[in-house]
């Protein structure tokens, strides 16, 4: 039986995935708004420890086909072992369709398109990419360590290398104040990456709200459901991709939606008018976000 170091996090369509730890916790772990990896310290898995992970999934589950690698950014791995890995991989699972992972901006710059090449053809499919926001100023206040401009030269030397990028970004990241230019700049910013996929998750810090509020300054205020949702609007509404999938589904937003863009917009704007015309009957109350 593979033995995880909890906790451990997947993105809501790796659900039905193998889970390898290949690192432990996130080697960047310095996100103000994240707090999954704060009590893991980051270690890389030895080889041989996950070797047997997959050799004890493969004698549960030979039928394997997807396989996620965890923890928090894989991508820190070096190529050589990344490929490694993958090779054992499909030797071992003859049913593999697709491996995937998530990279930081910092780790997946410094891979080159040619290293990324190499990885997607030995059948890593999917990078998961937090880009949060394009708004330069709060990228550098929640400590992101990247910039607009570096995590637009790393997801396009990502797609020339063909691999599909799933970005996520935060609604509410910069409070009622900042709420519609953060809206506008990631959609500047997602409409320089074109992804193949696109997530917006909503703000949720429990017993870090304090210190979040803190470390934004002193006029930061939180939003609510419906300054959320304004702010979900302005980022379609600002949105220009050719054949994105968009989902707002995740457990922390106020509003699910789903579509594909630019043939859905219409409709999810539509949608999110209605809401905000009947808030109470169309947003999620409070207590229903993370269920």
């Amino acid at each position: 039986m593979i033995r995880y170091i909890e906790p451990v996090y997947r993105p809501p369509s790796e659900a039905d995935s193998l889970i390898l730890q290949a690192t432990i916790g996130c080697s960047n772990n310095t996100c103000l708004f994240c707090y999954m990896y704060r009590g893991k310290p980051f270690r890389v898995k030895h080889w041989e420890k996950l070797r047997r992970d997959i050799d004890e999934a493969a004698a549960l589950a030979p039928g394997t086909r997807r396989v996620f690698l965890a923890d928090g950014d894989a991508f820190v791995l070096p190529t050589r072992l990344l490929a490694r890995i993958l090779d054992y991989l499909r030797a071992t699972f003859p049913s593999l369709q697709r491996v995937t992972a998530y990279a930081s901006p910092p780790n997946l710059l410094r891979k080159s398109a040619a290293e990324m090449r190499l990885l997607a053809e030995k059948g890593l499919k999917i990078v998961y990419y937090g880009v949060e926001t394009g708004d330069p100023e709060i990228l550098a206040k929640i400590r992101k360590n990247s910039t607009p401009e570096e995590m637009a030269e790393g997801c396009s030397r990502a797609k020339e290398a063909g691999l599909k990028l799933s970005i996520t970004v935060i609604l509410g990241l910069a409070g009622k104040k900042g709420s519609l230019r953060h809206a506008r700049e990631t959609a500047r910013l997602v409409n320089r990456i074109q992804p193949r996929f696109l997530s917006a998750l909503t703000l949720m810090l429990g017993p870090y709200e304090r210190e979040y509020c803190e470390a934004m300054g002193p006029d930061f205020e939180y939003n609510d459901a419906v300054d959320d949702t304004i702010e979900l609007r302005e980022l379609i509404a600002g949105l220009e991709t050719d054949s994105c999938i968009f989902r707002s589904n995740h457990a922390s937003n106020y509003l699910p939606l789903a579509g594909t863009l630019m043939g859905d917009k219409p409709r999810l704007l539509a949608d999110i008018d209605r809401a905000l015309a009947e808030p109470d009957r169309f947003l999620r109350d409070e207590w229903m976000r993370g269920l």
